[in-house]
């Protein structure tokens, strides 16, 4: 019996990564669990393991008293001296319980402590182990699939890939190898739970970090990623090195990495996309390949809006079908984008009305100071002529002389008639 329990603590341990010490507790409390059931109280009750032989001995502790009032916890100083004549009153006496003689129900009791125990241990170590493989990329092998999951054998325990997270157009079939990006490792009321995706955003950065290693290193970053998954994915990079091309680093030599990429996601299209601090740049950059005009913004105040103008033969190429690659780069920027025609807009060039209002000012500068010097001029010839006015003594007295001549004339006048 020793033999075949240890036989069977080490298979658990390989198979299910269950602990020795962890069966064991487990054992222990269903002994104990059985006990309570079958006697109705387990407060004197002790369990003892020998790791040698793998022997499990379940045993009471009786007080020894001079009156027994409970048989369960009480032994009488008259039978206890027949044990041993060393006993005195208040002494403790262990005595070994056969669970063999516990009813149908205490045996049942101690079936389900064992196995909750086991399914606890089992679930902790698998969320011990899996935790760290957490948003990270795992080839597994499918084992079978139903209507709502397929269910991929990763390591010892079975994960589970929900439809939302099945790639559109992929068959998965049994011992398939597929690698998948684990999503959440959790426990339900069945145990522990682990899921798994091939459609998520992070797959593609994962996929990327293991063809590029600027990526993996950081010297070229994921800025953002915005996925149909198997249609088509945009990824905005960055590079930490002003001499590292972002773009090309991922894209490879003749397109070797992107297509390493693009092969393990079934033929999706993959667009690499230069982040830019500039929004305008970047919202240009994230409608390739589409020709940009210009690219304007609403205020403020308002939600992040930004009004694209391109070429009128360019409208359907940045629209893309069904709306995508404008979808995509909403998305990959986080901005509101509305596509218009170059023929349905005005066009405005910040940059001219920039200027223009510059010259507006400066005109209204110079009509300022013209103004000025205007009135300084008016004011200088007003005093010329005032001092031109002023009459002199000689001025004076000619001005006399002519108004008599004028008025003795016209006295003259008024006579003959």
């Amino acid at each position: 019996m020793s033999k075949e329990m240890l036989e069977a603590f080490a298979t658990l341990e390989k198979t299910k990564g269950i602990k020795q010490d962890v069966i064991v507790e487990a054992i222990k409390a269903a002994l104990v669990a059985a006990y309570k059931k079958n006697y109705n109280q387990a407060t004197n009750v002790i369990v003892e393991f020998d790791e040698r032989k793998g022997d499990f001995k379940l045993m009471t502790e009786k007080t020894v008293v001079e009156e027994v009032h409970d048989e369960r916890l009480e032994i009488s100083l008259k039978d206890a001296l027949t044990i041993n004549g060393a006993y005195e009153l208040g002494d403790k006496i262990r005595f070994e319980v056969a669970p063999k003689n516990f009813g149908r129900i205490a045996a049942q009791t101690a079936k389900q402590v064992i196995m909750q125990h086991l399914r606890e241990a089992e679930r902790n170590h698998i969320i011990d182990e899996y935790s760290q493989y957490e948003d990270e990329l795992i080839t597994g092998t499918v084992e079978r699939r139903d209507n709502r999951f397929v269910y991929v054998k990763i390591g010892n325990v079975e994960a589970v890939m929900p439809r939302n997270d099945q790639m559109p157009g992929e068959s998965y079939n049994p011992q398939d190898q597929i690698r998948v990006l684990v999503t959440h490792v959790g426990s339900d009321s069945k145990g522990a739970q682990i899921t798994v995706s091939r459609t998520a955003p992070d797959m593609v950065k994962r996929l990327f970090e293991q063809e590029v290693p600027e990526i993996y290193d950081g010297t070229v970053e994921v800025v953002s990623i915005a996925r149909e998954a198997g249609d088509r994915t945009k990824i905005a990079v960055k590079s930490n090195d002003p001499n590292i091309d972002p773009v090309g680093t991922c894209v490879g030599q003749r397109g070797a990495r992107v297509q390493n990429v693009v092969n393990e996601l079934d033929g999706e299209n993959i667009d690499v996309v230069k982040y830019e601090e500039d929004p305008s740049d970047y919202i240009a950059n994230a409608l390739n390949p589409a020709e940009v005009i210009a690219v304007q913004f609403g205020d403020e105040d308002e939600e992040k809006s930004a009004l694209v103008i391109v070429p009128d033969y360019q409208l359907s190429l940045a629209i893309g079908k069904k709306g995508q690659n404008v979808r995509l780069a909403a998305r990959l920027t986080g901005y509101k984008i509305d596509i218009r025609p170059e023929s349905e807009v005005e066009f405005v060039d910040e940059s001219s009305d920039q200027a223009e209002k510059e010259n507006e000012e400066a005109e209204t500068n110079n009509l300022a100071e013209d103004g000025s010097n205007s009135s300084q001029t008016n004011s200088d010839f007003a005093e010329s002529e005032e001092s031109d006015k002023e009459p002199t003594s000689e001025d004076t007295d000619s001005e006399d002389e002519h108004q008599e001549n004028v008025t003795d004339s016209k006295t003259v006048d008024s006579t003959e008639n």
